[in-house]
């Protein structure tokens, strides 16, 4: 069941275009961060600017927490992840290029922006991951740890 659970994580998040990353400011205020993202596997990566707040609360605490939903009035039929896990900033120049496709991919219009130098590229480790699913039956959702 495990596994099949996570297949069905990972066509969710391959599927989704935004997230809303909550990260904690070094003065204990939390913030929300809709952003667009790419994932391999349960991992997945954000471009960001370098001078962002949410990149500062990431320095300060790594501890981060995302959702991925739908936009759908009826109550039960919500679908959605929500994640807890850790977030880095990826400086393998190989990771970077992998990832570099995977967002073109995924985002036909990155290719047409010009390189950034002001821009980085965050990864989010997940470490507990719910699944909800209310057509099952509301209020449901199951928990992956990884």
């Amino acid at each position: 069941m495990a596994e099949k659970l996570k297949d069905k994580i990972y066509e969710y998040l391959s599927d989704h275009y935004y997230l809303n990353l909550a990260t904690v400011s070094p003065q204990g205020r939390p913030m929300a961060h809709t952003m667009a993202y790419v994932s391999k596997g349960a991992t997945v990566y954000v471009a960001t600017n370098k001078n962002t707040r949410k990149v500062q609360n990431i320095v300060q605490n790594p501890h981060v927490a995302y959702t991925i939903d739908e936009d759908d009035p009826d109550w039960f039929e919500i679908q959605a992840l929500q994640i807890e896990g850790k977030a880095s900033i990826v400086t393998d120049e190989s990771e970077l290029r992998e990832v570099g496709e995977i967002m073109v991919a995924k985002f036909p219009v990155a290719a047409d922006m010009p390189p950034d130098p002001e821009s980085i590229m965050i990864k989010i480790e997940p470490e507990v991951i719910y699944y909800l699913d209310y057509s099952v039956n509301f209020g449901y959702r199951e928990r992956v740890n990884l």
